[in-house]
């Protein structure tokens, strides 16, 4: 019997399923999640259905003849082309078992210990791993990012990540579309519908690369040297996905920085090196100054077409000269041309400046001082348009150093001495980027980092070593060069002769100033 002020409890009648419709739900549900998994992985389904059918209608042998055959048309395939081969066959597979073994198991901790992860109504929001591609040294992993997220945050943890899977190297970029192909013809409608999808914008999505092999331990021999040099593309150094990084020299000025015995040696004489045929031909000029009385650079005289090592009053006089060589073709191009293309009548001038702060902050002559820095400032803001480059290597890149910092286009840095030095060199926020400049170890002698061409994050390479050996084989033969060339002159224009010979008249070595009397001769006679 019930009172007023008894406490009543009401229970809303329970509905229960039947135990067949639960089933049937979890069934029809799993069913969903194998066919979306088997459209998302076809060439899983294709192989495990073929070897399903093989070993139905043969048995055993029919896997294992099919896999010997396979295998002895991958290693055929590896023999004849490698690059391909990882590509298109060892890349993907070692990349999905790296995803399945490696990254997977352990995404939602690292996401989580290196602030990535958010949470959501009260649920945690992880980055999503989308795909690993896999080479012979790197993992790059494809991310598709939080709402709310930015390249920058993965940026600011790079370190932690690589960490976090075990690697001391890594770094974070973000993709831009490139510019879809011109489509003419009668396929150019459904082309272009395909270009729609390939050079989609995909902001979402970053790139983690992760060094799984250092490539860059073992010492670059140095490139071989094109009779007639590419300025766009000169091979200098190793990149660490085993490709070849190349400057692209022409129109521009570059910055070495890094500290005593970090390699800067070996930027420098790769790309006098990468220069060496356009040297004999005519087609390039390099201006030397080593402000270290020559210990770096006088070992290739032969190869110099201007050269200072002693007097800091002869090095103001090759800056001023390479202002007039400026002032002189700025001149004469004016309304020609925007970019200038070198030829054998007016080459390409590069002055290469050795430790650069000698000439711009410890040189105690005040006036003299001034004078190199206005020349410095004009070449560097006037200069690469015209050909007139310069490639300058220092030490401390610090402002009151080297205040026209900001005028070198391109820039490497080698291993420094401070974190702040990495921005100062490769511009702000690049060691956020993955530039650990400053962590370089003992062995790292000529790796580096430089910014590759079309994005801001910066990619870590290694420059050849160009030995005491290789450089005088490079001045011996630059003295053979000129000396046949000087045989061969004696019937050739008078003009081009004293061009050759104002080009080579710093040269050192016997045979090779035996070779420019030679020439001197024939253009008294002319």
């Amino acid at each position: 019997m019930v009172t007023a002020g008894d406490l009543m409890v009401v229970r809303p009648k329970r509905f229960v399923l039947p135990m067949w419709l639960v089933v049937l739900g979890l069934v029809l549900r799993w069913a969903a999640r194998f066919c979306w998994w088997c459209l998302r992985h076809p060439v899983a389904v294709v192989l495990v259905v073929a070897a399903v059918v093989l070993y139905v209608e043969h048995g055993w042998p029919g896997l294992v003849v099919p896999l010997v055959l396979a295998s002895a048309a991958s290693a055929l395939w590896r023999w004849r082309d490698e690059a391909s081969w990882w590509r298109w066959c060892a890349g993907p597979l070692l990349g999905r078992f790296r995803q399945v073994v490696v990254y997977r198991r352990a995404w939602q901790e690292a996401m989580t210990l290196c602030g990535l992860a958010a949470m959501y109504d009260h649920l945690p929001v992880l980055p999503q791993l989308l795909r690993v591609r896999s080479d012979q040294a790197l993992d790059v992993l494809t991310v598709r990012m939080v709402r709310g997220q930015t390249p920058a945050d993965f940026q600011q943890v790079t370190a932690n990540l690589a960490y976090a899977f075990g690697r001391r190297h890594a770094r974070v970029y973000s993709e831009r579309p490139d510019t879809p192909p011109t489509r003419t013809g009668y396929w150019a409608l459904p082309l272009g519908w395909v270009d729609r999808l390939r050079f989609r914008d995909r902001p979402t999505l970053v790139y983690l690369v992760l060094v799984r092999t250092d490539a860059l331990r073992p010492v670059v021999p140095p490139f071989d040297t094109p009779a007639v040099p590419d300025f766009t593309a000169l091979p200098l150094a190793r990149r660490e996905d085993l490709g070849t990084w190349s400057l692209h020299l022409l129109a521009t000025h570059v910055l070495i920085g890094g500290a005593t015995r970090s390699g800067k040696d070996s930027v420098l004489w790769s790309l006098v090196r990468s220069l060496a045929g356009g040297i004999t031909s005519g087609l390039v000029r390099l201006w030397v100054i080593d402000p270290k009385g020559g210990m770096e650079f006088a070992m290739g005289r032969p190869l110099f077409a201007r050269f200072a090592c002693k007097s800091f009053e002869a090095m103001a006089d090759h800056l001023d000269e390479a202002v007039t060589v400026m002032r002189e073709r700025q001149t004469r191009l004016a309304g020609t041309v925007r970019v200038h293309t070198p030829t054998e009548a007016d080459p390409l001038v590069v002055v290469v400046i050795d430790e650069m702060a000698a000439l711009t902050a410890y040189l105690q002559d005040v006036d003299l001082r001034k004078r190199i820095a206005s020349s410095l400032g004009l070449l560097l803001s006037q200069g690469a348009g015209v050909g007139v480059l310069v490639v300058a290597a220092l030490q401390d890149p610090r402002k009151e150093v080297l205040p026209f910092r900001d005028l070198f286009p391109t820039r490497i840095a080698l291993g420094l001495t401070e974190a702040a030095q990495v921005d100062l060199v490769l511009g702000d926020g690049a060691r956020n980027r993955g530039a650990l400049a400053d962590q370089m170890p003992r062995w790292a002698k000529g790796v580096g980092y430089v910014i590759l061409d079309g994005t801001p994050e910066p990619m870590r390479v290694r420059f050849s070593y160009v030995s005491d050996d290789d450089i005088r084989d490079l001045a011996l033969d630059a003295g053979e060069s000129i000396k046949a060339l000087a045989s061969y002159l004696g019937h050739a224009d008078p003009g081009f002769t004293l061009r050759v010979y104002t080009h080579l008249m710093s040269a050192s070595e016997e045979r090779t100033r035996n070779a420019i009397d030679g020439l001197f001769l024939v253009a008294d006679v002319a």
